[in-house]
């Protein structure tokens, strides 16, 4: 069988903006702001189409699901976690397939690893403790995750408190009224502060998508976010009732792209909540590669926001060496 790593899906795996400029930030443009538009049904017809446009198959569907485990932050955000949970999250990060399955498709173990574990504060040190020296990084919710509703210099503080206990990236809720209200000085300054509260670190917005009514509202927040430097804008926080969809997310990366023209800065992207299948990332892969280009396809530019996605995707690998399926407690994250 042809070396899946010749089809060039499969880079080398490295941590956010390798190589480029972080993106620095505008000026806050209330002329750009309001030139923003959004047409849903458009939207909503450019993606109802993908699935029957694009039909990736046998090794060349394998190797894209391969790239789709490298731009995973695997996650698990809940109230029961343990630190025992967490430590087997990271060894199934480190190691997210198979090794019989990688050596079947001529991948070796340690060739595919995540992006990233995502966790609460409290997991922080423990995350970043087991993942030490792997190059996966470790990411925590911040600013009153999930709904951002504590006092804002809690909010601050936590960030500070997750930065000095070894978070490599900081994934903050925005303030959703800003939005809802229009009062983008109010959220252009509020991710500024969080921007500088993260020293450097790379800071993930969530605009909790679901819960704020309009996709003209969603690019435009997008935007704020992006203008206030932000270095990736992520859709959900996973506990709306409606979290990523395939029409948001277009709305969210054709705001990525007007951004990239105008300023010449690349954000990146990280659709979250509701990703659970093969099928799903394939979609999100071919619509980012479309939209934006194959230079975001790095776990630099493009995250997926997944708990249960990673297991689906093993299944998957695993039909296409054996030809039948397994059952899905045959892939456990832990």
């Amino acid at each position: 069988m042809k070396h899946l790593a010749n089809l060039a899906v499969v880079d080398e795996h490295s941590g956010p903006n390798p190589g480029r400029f972080r993106n620095p930030g505008t000026g806050l443009d209330f002329d750009w702001i309001r030139s923003v538009q959004v047409n849903r049904s458009a939207l909503e017809r450019r993606t109802s189409s993908l699935a029957g446009r694009r039909s990736i198959k046998r090794e060349w569907q394998v190797a894209w699901l391969l790239k789709a485990v490298t731009l995973i932050d695997l996650t698990t955000l809940a109230g029961d976690d343990t630190e025992e949970r967490v430590r087997r999250l990271a060894a199934k990060a480190r190691n997210p397939l198979r090794a019989d399955l990688l050596e079947a498709v001529g991948m070796q173990q340690n060739e595919v690893i995540t992006a990233a574990v995502c966790v609460y504060h409290e997991f922080v040190q423990c995350c970043a403790d087991a993942l030490a020296g792997t190059g996966i990084r470790t990411a925590a919710v911040s600013t009153g995750f999930p709904a951002g509703q504590s006092p804002y210099g809690l909010r601050l503080a936590e960030i500070g408190e997750s930065v000095r206990a070894g978070a490599d990236e900081i994934d903050i809720v925005i303030s959703r009224r800003h939005a809802l209200a229009g009062n983008w000085k109010a959220l252009y300054t509020e991710l500024c502060e969080f921007r500088e509260a993260a020293e450097g670190k790379c800071m993930k917005a969530i605009l909790a998508t679901g819960e704020l009514g309009t996709l003209r509202n969603v690019s435009r927040a997008a935007l704020v976010c992006m203008m206030a430097g932000a270095d990736f804008v992520k859709t959900s926080t996973g506990k709306e009732k409606v979290n990523a969809t395939l029409p948001v997310s277009l709305a969210m990366m054709r705001t990525i792209r007007d951004y990239h023209c105008r300023t010449g800065f690349r954000v990146g992207f990280k659709p979250a909540g509701g990703i659970s299948t093969a099928k799903d990332a394939l979609a999100w892969l071919t619509l980012v590669k479309e939209e934006l280009g194959k230079e975001w396809m790095s776990p630099d530019l493009f995250r997926f926001g997944a708990s249960s996605l990673l297991g689906d995707i093993e299944r998957q690998i695993e039909h296409f060496v054996t030809g039948r399926y397994s059952v899905h407690h045959n892939h456990p994250l832990g």
